[in-house]
């Protein structure tokens, strides 16, 4: 088994969305089998740091096994929120695209899974 690193979205898609100052971002796998893979790297210790730069001072991590995915929420990241942030996204919804972007290092077994299922999603409709 050869591991890679790679981006997060090659494995996985997200929504965000925002209350106050709070972030809501679900990560869904593109195989739900291999959550218990991203689960493992993607720990709310790590979340935070990620975060730590906006001003994150909490994350908390749901794992949602049934969908293949987790909710994390992250406290006062979005500047006061969208009635008082000066920020271009004071709803956040760009910042699912940092968690997103960050590395892991997963077997390349679980790359070619993950294009193959990227792949049936988005086939045309016959």
């Amino acid at each position: 088994m050869n591991l890679v690193e790679v981006p997060l979205h090659r494995l996985a898609h997200a929504r965000s969305g925002d209350k106050g100052e709070r972030l809501n971002i679900a990560l869904i796998a593109w195989v739900p089998a291999h959550l218990p893979l991203l689960a493992e790297q993607l720990s709310e210790a790590r979340v935070l740091a990620l975060f730590r730069h906006r001003g994150a001072s909490r994350v908390r991590r749901y794992l949602l096994a049934r969908l293949g995915a987790m909710n994390f929420v992250i406290d006062t990241v979005l500047e006061g929120g969208v009635n008082q942030s000066l920020g271009l996204d004071g709803h956040g919804k760009s910042l699912s695209y940092l968690l997103l972007a960050t590395t892991l290092r997963v077997p390349d077994t679980a790359l070619s899974e993950a294009a193959a299922a990227i792949a049936a999603e988005n086939a045309p409709w016959t």
